[in-house]
């Protein structure tokens, strides 16, 4: 779907390799190969471009920096009990940063406010406030297809063939899902407990 819905886009491309995993991936993991793909794109087209009569480097300035994209509400979940290891926000929000923008009624200055590790990491949290409102979201597009209305306008034409072509989001299928335990936290529960000897 995301394939079909950046079709058009000459700028902003799909990556399948955490897809390709054979299970779920955490945030932090995604955004380890992400670093170490673009370092490694970087520093060829940084070595094939070199001069090598003078041995200088046009790329000379800053390398890249991943950050992770993502709305004010995903970073509310840095807040859900037993959801994030704090190791991998640290390492999310420290080693790497994220960008969060504005959605609806949310408070991401607050969010970071009350968290210490959030608060310790400021310089590395970019804000954004979304002056033309956009309400939509995922969980109510998905919504919508639930109860059978139309999202025309909401996401690309070929998306929606898609997901009627693979009878995604009815009700139905909502329902064969329901009370399935979010992966994140199968995966933290089934992870050893350091005892305090350790």
């Amino acid at each position: 779907m995301a394939k079909l819905a950046l079709r058009s886009s000459n700028w902003v491309t799909v990556d399948e390799w955490e897809s390709q995993q054979p299970d779920w991936t955490e945030t932090v993991v995604t955004m380890r190969y992400h670093n170490g793909r673009i370092l490694r794109e970087y520093e060829q087209r940084a070595g094939l471009q070199t001069d090598s009569s003078s041995n200088t480097n046009p790329h000379s300035g800053p390398s890249p920096q991943l950050k992770l994209l993502c709305g004010a509400d995903f970073l509310d979940t840095f807040k859900i009990p037993g959801l994030w290891q704090d190791k991998h926000v640290e390492e999310v929000v420290g080693r790497f940063g994220l960008v969060s923008v504005s959605r609806g009624g949310l408070q991401p200055e607050r969010t970071v406010h009350q968290s210490d590790m959030l608060s310790r990491h400021h310089q590395n949290i970019f804000l954004v406030r979304e002056w033309v409102r956009n309400e939509t979201s995922a969980t109510e597009v998905r919504r919508a297809l639930r109860r059978g209305l139309s999202v025309k306008y909401l996401v690309p034409d070929s998306v929606i063939e898609y997901i009627h072509q693979h009878n995604l989001y009815t009700e139905d299928s909502e329902r064969r899902n329901e009370g399935l335990v979010l992966r994140p936290l199968i995966k933290k529960a089934h992870e050893p407990v350091n005892s305090l000897d350790d």
